[in-house]
């Protein structure tokens, strides 16, 4: 029987609003530069589909999130975002503003899905868990978001210095909730960061695909959260 459940944050819970690549072509034309959100899309599918799955570049800052500092984490999305700017032909000094809107917690939102899923899951008896790659101030985001409160156990890769897709991360996480690998299930959006090692440790996995990222996923996939507590319910 399950007794916890823990989801990732970003892109299972909340992303930004009103997306990566509206937030994104939003920041360029308040500064006066004409670009579509589909412009940013395409070109963020070409350079990173899901934005943990970046591919590093030679002489690039590396994400490094478990023990980011704020100069670290400038330097790392900062050259991220002017990859994008560079392919747009936009002026990379856009990256700067890029960066001080994305760490804004103003700029996300929680998935209309995520609370209905979580009252179905602590109406059936289940906690509440959050294992996720982010920096600190998730925490705040979780306030402002009010949403806090739900989680009976939280583990962030920012404050506990490890990150995915290692497995300590999850190791951390079933302490914390004082429970076997058996008895949790891990939800996320990432194959390789969520439900690859999520399942060695014996941890139910679910991906939650909500652009259709992995039709031929090996665990069981959802398209949003509205399915989960009765899939829960079956595990």
């Amino acid at each position: 029987m399950i007794d916890i459940v823990f989801f990732d944050a970003g892109g299972t819970i909340l992303d930004a609003h009103p997306s990566f690549s509206g937030l994104f072509a939003q920041v360029c034309r308040a500064e006066g530069f004409e670009v579509s959100d589909e412009d940013v899309a395409r070109v963020q599918g070409r350079i990173a589909p899901h934005l943990m799955d970046l591919e590093p570049q030679e002489g690039a800052p590396s994400y490094a999130g478990s023990s980011m500092s704020t100069e670290r984490a400038r330097a790392f999305w900062s050259h991220f975002y002017e990859r994008v700017l560079k392919e747009l032909d936009l002026p990379t000094a856009l990256a700067d503003k890029l960066f001080d809107t994305f760490t804004d917690p103003s700029s996300y939102r929680l998935f209309d899905d995520v609370k209905p899923c979580v009252d179905a899951l602590r109406k059936a008896g289940l906690r509440i868990g959050l294992i996720s790659n982010f920096e600190s101030w998730l925490e705040e985001m979780l306030i402002e978001l009010e949403i806090d409160d739900s989680f009976d156990v939280a583990v962030i890769s920012g404050s506990e210095g490890v990150e995915k897709p290692d497995t300590e991360i999850y190791r951390r996480a079933l302490r914390k909730a004082d429970v076997s690998p058996t008895a949790a299930a891990h939800v996320g959006d990432s194959p390789t960061y969520d439900a690859e090692p999520a399942s060695a440790l014996g941890i139910r996995a679910v991906l939650v695909d909500r652009v259709g990222r992995y039709p031929d996923a090996r665990w069981p996939t959802l398209p949003s959260l509205e399915g989960l507590p009765g899939l829960i319910s079956k595990m």
